[in-house]
């Protein structure tokens, strides 16, 4: 994996062994490729070259202060579901202005912050948002720029957990109803519209759809042309899938070549979202056995890590590759389940995976660049782990472990 390789049989991240990041930082850690990252985004590049095209990174995929700061280097934007994310962005020096907000149910507040924060656009998703925002930016004084998140009513093939572009999903404005909530759009004042965007679903590991979506809102950007209101750009949302296991994910080229030709000769440009694709498999997880535990369920190996650090097992059934951070030649491979400490039966990491450790040795679960970190929990009050960025052979620490006591120190007991 891009990032991640043995060398003389223990596994390195870049140039650094994993047992010197683990021996430094502790375990449970995350470890983050600085040139598996850049690869991704490079690929993205080479594949859109010769058209207009803007990438705006979902920060909900992995939003770690270091990891915004170096994807806003290489020239990305990115793509905002929350104030808290906003302001992690400001916080890493990206760029607003390129940037767009997304997300079901912006408060007040979330709105007149990225409006304050000069925010590229935002991505509305009914006409009682849109209504807020020309609200509050009419009485700011400012205008806001917008762009409608349009549902498609496109089925795909991934987990339903994460597909949003179906019909009855609560994502987006029905495809019936996008016409005339452009109207409404136009008509009310504060609002300056700058496209349309879609977002159907992650994981994707065929790109058919999301070429499909994209000629949808292409005619309807005709459509609205005719009417008099001219489209900036196309926002064809994230989604592209990556290998956890055996998928195929799509090749950028045919998908970029797909978009290009429905784009035509627009003056369109194109707006991508990749969050998955350009951290998934840029990251791991670095734990260590505590106790190999045999019962007449099977054999468990009983790891530091938890469900509190990669959910995605426990919500998704999602499969991680797991491997041991020094090879032992010889040694027998056995049949395990991987388990967490936590209280939850959902708490395995791997199951039946043959491998060849024993207590105290570490291992590496693999693709825990995104959504793992992010959607981690202080459950069974396990306060966050560190996380590492490697780059050559530097290796930095870009989140420190958290302490039990900073979890209820906003935490009150009552007197008397």
């Amino acid at each position: 994996m891009e990032g991640f390789e043995y060398q003389d049989n223990r596994l390195h991240a870049e140039s650094v062994p994993l047992e010197l990041i683990a021996e430094e930082h502790g375990t449970p850690c995350f470890v983050y490729s600085a040139a598996a990252m850049e690869r991704q985004v490079e690929g993205l590049r080479t594949a859109f070259s010769g058209q207009s095209y803007r990438i705006c990174y979902a920060v909900k995929a992995n939003g770690n202060l270091a990891v915004l700061q170096y994807l806003a280097r290489l020239g990305c934007a990115f793509d905002l579901v929350s104030g808290g994310e906003l302001a992690r962005v400001q916080a890493a020096g990206g760029d607003l202005s390129q940037s767009v907000f997304s997300g079901v149910g912006k408060t007040s507040e979330e709105i007149r912050q990225a409006l304050d924060a000069g925010i590229g656009a935002f991505h509305v998703e009914s006409p009682s948002e849109l209504e807020r925002i020309s609200r509050i930016a009419q009485k700011e004084g400012k205008v806001a720029p917008v762009s409608l998140r349009i549902n498609p009513a496109i089925e795909v093939n991934t987990h339903p957990h994460i597909a949003t572009g179906f019909r009855g999903s609560k994502f987006g404005v029905p495809w019936d109803e996008a016409l005339d909530t452009y109207r409404i759009a136009n008509r009310l004042g504060g609002l300056e519209i700058r496209g349309v965007a879609c977002h159907i679903g992650s994981q994707l590991v065929d790109a058919e759809p999301i070429v499909a979506a994209a000629r949808q809102l292409v005619d309807l950007a005709d459509r609205l042309r005719e009417e008099g209101i001219d489209l900036e750009y196309v926002d064809v949302g994230g989604g592209l899938g990556i290998c956890y296991h055996d998928e195929k994910p799509p090749a950028l080229e045919p998908y970029a070549e797909g978009l290009r030709e429905v784009i035509g000769d627009r003056p369109l440009s194109l707006v991508i979202e990749p969050g998955r694709y350009v951290m998934g498999n840029a990251g791991i997880l670095l734990t260590r056995v505590e106790y190999i535990k045999h019962t007449a369920g099977g054999r468990f190996v009983v790891v530091d890590a938890a469900m509190t650090e990669l959910m995605r097992p426990a919500l998704y059934g999602a499969w991680h590759a797991i491997m041991p951070v020094t090879k032992m030649e010889g040694r027998e491979r056995r049949n395990c389940d991987v388990v967490g400490p936590v209280c939850e039966t959902t708490d395995c990491l791997g199951r039946s995976r043959r491998l060849s450790v024993e207590e105290g040795e570490l291992l590496a679960v693999f693709s825990c660049g995104a959504y793992a970190a992010s959607m981690g929990s202080s459950y069974n009050a396990r306060p966050p782990v560190a996380e590492v960025m490697v780059d050559g052979d530097r290796h930095d620490l870009v989140r420190c472990r958290g302490e039990v006591d900073q979890l209820y120190a906003g935490e009150r007991i009552r007197e008397g």
